[in-house]
């Protein structure tokens, strides 16, 4: 029996989900966007995706309330919707794990809550509060298992400090005040 393209025949929560972020490239893109990713040529670049199939994903997300594309500085830019936004528990769950999985030296990314100053514990709470803080409310860093070898975008290198989420990386200032 061939494998379907869809799962319109299931009634299930997971399935319908899955139409949406379940393709290969979509909750990659739904990462990025999170670490601040919001041009097409930075996707492209940052993925190794080519642009009709980046276009085509971009777009399905954008049909489904997960991101918004808007013009900034003469080029189109995308940024979560509220709903891409909700997906942070989930996207943070999936990553936890693949370190679990595949990361002996530890996670490849650590998040820290600004409010209170504190690493998520791995299931995305703060333990200072006690609260799964929202991604607005984050800072990302290299964790133990992050690569050290240097990085083949420039995008990836701002990764290589502290950043905050959701702040589109093209905006982060030089880190030595020039």
């Amino acid at each position: 029996m061939p494998l379907g393209t869809d799962y319109a025949g299931q009634d299930c929560s997971l399935a319908k989900a899955l139409e949406i972020v379940g393709e290969r490239w979509s909750l990659l893109l739904v990462r990025d966007a999170f670490l601040g990713v919001t041009r097409f040529s930075d996707f492209s670049r940052r993925l190794g995706i080519s642009k009709a199939v980046l276009t085509q994903r971009l777009g399905s997300l954008v049909v489904a309330g997960v991101l918004e594309r808007h013009a900034h500085e003469g080029h189109d830019a995308y940024a979560l919707t509220p709903s891409g936004e909700a997906l942070w528990p989930a996207v943070h769950a999936l990553m936890r794990w693949g370190d679990d999985e595949t990361s002996p030296r530890g996670p490849r990314r650590l998040f820290r809550h600004v409010t209170c100053d504190a690493d998520l514990d791995a299931s995305g709470r703060c333990p200072v509060c006690g609260a799964t803080p929202p991604a607005r409310e984050l800072e990302t860093r290299p964790g133990p298992g992050a690569r050290t070898d240097p990085p083949t975008h420039p995008l990836s290198a701002l990764l290589r400090s502290p950043h905050r989420l959701l702040t589109p990386l093209r905006d982060t200032p030089p880190r030595d005040g020039s």
